[in-house]
């Protein structure tokens, strides 16, 4: 919990822990009323400061944990402990609330199993040193809940549509936002967070060229800095696209980022549902993306829509006043060398070629009038220098031109078939409008680092250290240790572990339960129906259990005991009868006096008997040794 509450909430709960081991040999405990409520009363307000009111995920689950903590200190009976077990599982659920990570799933089972082992030792009466009884009831239970576990996941109506719950995102970390602004994607190099996941279903492997996947695109110009409209409009070329002969189908599984923006490989044309294709062909949600989402969605290689109206034309066009005149000659220098568009645009790309241009993640401080200080002095930039500076001089130079934000390439998991795309692959490239082929896409990253568009950021960059362009920014033993052959496999499998969390668990929301039922034929049933349904067989493999485990745990018969009474029996026809309320040693006592002959081997089988029912560590063997006894008693008693 420490990376989701507040950081004294979870330290307070290990302090209070600490001291109640200090505490309890001895035999001090929380017991004055007045500081449980001074200590409560602190606390709660430190937690309204903390998180600006009491409401809330965060700050209903740091309650929880400072009530548990207060409760750990004046816990002394056995009903407190069985209180604290039970609080405690209810904060396994919060953690759940607070993250749905699988790792944080399995660390909050392994949690809630150790409870478990806790309370099962507690009510055996077992020692503080015996710890394998308890550990193997505590599986047989969690066992024999598991079919119901699964049966209630899959049939029980989803009342949300999915089974990650909506948390606040207001803070989390995003590969890019509306603004681009230099430094904004270089901050995002060291980022490990996954951005979103993409299969090809149609395909074996990766589709041919390099993957950009369409974010946002931005329209206003700021010099170094772009934004997009607040309010994207839908496409006027949404209706009349058409997939041409390079479609690509898309199945992508997005990360919760609190923003409305999609992901597709340019360029998208088919919509998915609770979405719309945003002028500048990118999809944009209806609603912000708040849990994890999967869609699928077709695009094209193809250029679409050739024709740019004259509003358009003119917001393509706009550039800001404070451009200085060294930027504006160099524009027209291009332009009075050759008029033609696409000469324009490989004159700027052979600028940025031969001008000692150099690609780096940490290309400095930058401010959006720095245009000047970007292209004549410090010339080190990372792709959203290259980009918006490419786009503002192709305005300057009459061609209408725009920024792009997405995404570009994506590490491949052989393991799971599909494309991992991080937050470090964040990338800006440009598009212009040329007048024979409609607005074509133009990297100028590519000009001055040659290869990153047919690679993902990482392995670019491993290249670039291998060859001695760029200096590693960890050592030599890690960067061999993270390439090794095993720790990749190792990551990989994870990798694929999670992203089957994601889709098969977490994404198992009504429309997949929909799918689940029709292949079943229970499609049509209602909720109400489906309930009764899914608890009555609940409630018959209860039953079933109950009584399988009837037969299994039935008394069975004590075989030392039937044999005491086949001896029993067999003095009986001697002569001798035993009363109800005597035990062995009398009886045998009485029977060796009434039965002088067999007096010996009378007084061997009790003793072996009363060992037998009072030493069973050596049962096996008292036993077979008893067996035999009463066979050759039996026997000489009938000769």
């Amino acid at each position: 919990m420490f990376g989701s509450l507040a950081t004294w909430v979870p330290s307070f709960f290990l302090l209070t822990l600490a001291m109640k081991f200090w505490m309890e040999p001895k035999g001090y405990r929380l017991r004055s009323a007045i500081w449980k409520l001074v200590l409560a009363a602190v606390t709660l307000a430190a937690i309204f400061f903390s998180y600006d009111s009491l409401k809330g995920i965060e700050p209903g689950v740091s309650v929880l944990v400072v009530l548990m903590s207060l409760k750990i200190l004046e816990a002394h009976t056995a009903r407190e402990f069985q209180v604290m077990v039970m609080i405690a599982w209810v904060l396994c659920l919060c953690g759940f609330f607070l993250s749905q990570d699988l790792v944080i799933a399995l660390c909050l089972l392994a949690g809630f199993a150790l409870l478990l082992v806790a309370l099962v030792q507690f009510h055996g009466g077992l020692s503080p040193g015996s710890f394998w009884p308890p550990v193997g009831a505590t599986f047989k239970l969690l066992a024999q809940a598991a079919p119901l576990v699964v049966l209630l996941f899959l049939l029980f109506p989803r009342i949300n549509t999915g089974f990650r719950f909506e948390i606040d995102l207001r803070s989390a970390a995003s590969g890019f936002s509306d603004r681009l602004s230099p430094g904004s994607i270089a901050s995002l190099t060291n980022s490990p967070d996954i951005a979103f996941r993409a299969e090809f279903p149609d395909r074996k492997t990766r589709p041919p060229g390099p993957m950009y996947w369409r974010g946002v695109v931005m329209w206003h110009c700021e010099g170094m800095e772009w934004r997009a409209p607040y309010a994207p409009a839908p496409s006027p070329n949404s209706s009349t696209q058409s997939p041409g002969d390079k479609a690509i189908r898309q199945r992508i599984t997005i990360a919760p980022h609190d923003g409305r923006w999609m992901f597709a490989l340019d360029r998208p044309f088919e919509v998915p549902p609770k979405a719309m294709l945003a002028r500048g062909n990118y999809l944009w949600s209806v609603q912000p993306i708040r849990k994890t989402r999967r869609y699928e969605v077709v695009s094209s290689s193809e250029v679409t829509g050739k024709e740019l109206r004259p509003r358009e034309r003119e917001e393509a066009l706009e550039v800001p006043a404070s451009i200085s005149p060294a930027v504006r000659e160099l524009a027209q220098s291009w332009i009075a060398q050759n008029s033609d568009p696409r000469a324009i645009v490989s004159s700027a790309l052979q600028y940025f070629r031969t001008q000692r241009f150099r690609y780096s993640l940490s290309p400095g401080e930058y401010k959006k009038n720095d245009l000047d200080q970007f292209l004549f002095h410090r010339r080190i930039g990372f792709c959203e220098h290259y980009a918006t500076s490419f786009a503002t001089l192709m305005r300057l130079a009459g061609i209408p031109a725009r920024v792009v934000v997405g995404y570009l390439g994506g590490e491949y998991n052989d393991l799971g078939r599909f494309f991992l795309v991080r937050q470090s692959d964040t990338h800006a490239w440009c598009e212009v409008w040329l007048p024979d082929s409609g607005w074509t896409r133009v990297d100028p990253t590519s000009a001055v680092a040659p290869g990153r568009a047919s690679l993902d950021l990482n392995s670019f960059l491993a290249r670039r250290i291998a060859s001695g362009d760029m200096e590693a920014r960890r050592s030599a033993f890690v960067t061999q240790l993270t390439q090794s052959a095993i720790f990749t496999n190792i990551r990989l499998a994870w990798e694929t572990l999670n992203y089957e969390w994601d889709t098969r668990v977490l994404g198992f929301d009504a429309d997949v339960q929909e799918s689940l039922l029709a292949s079943v034929g229970i499609a049509s049933h209602r909720p109400f129906l489906l309930i009764t349904e899914t608890l009555f067989i609940a409630a018959a493999l209860l039953v079933i259990y109950a009584g399988w485990m009837q037969l299994r745990t039935r008394s069975r018969v004590d075989r030392v005991k039937a044999l005491y009474e086949r001896f029993c029996r067999k003095a009986a026809r001697l002569g001798v009868r035993r009363s109800t309320w005597e035990g062995p040693a009398d009886f045998s006592r009485r029977a060796a006096q009434l039965l002088p002959n067999e007096s010996e081997r009378i007084r061997q089988i009790s003793n072996t008997y009363i060992a037998l029912r009072y030493s069973p560590k050596s049962a096996t063997i008292i036993d077979d040794r008893f067996a035999k006894e009463v066979r050759e008693f039996a026997a000489h008693s009938r000769r």
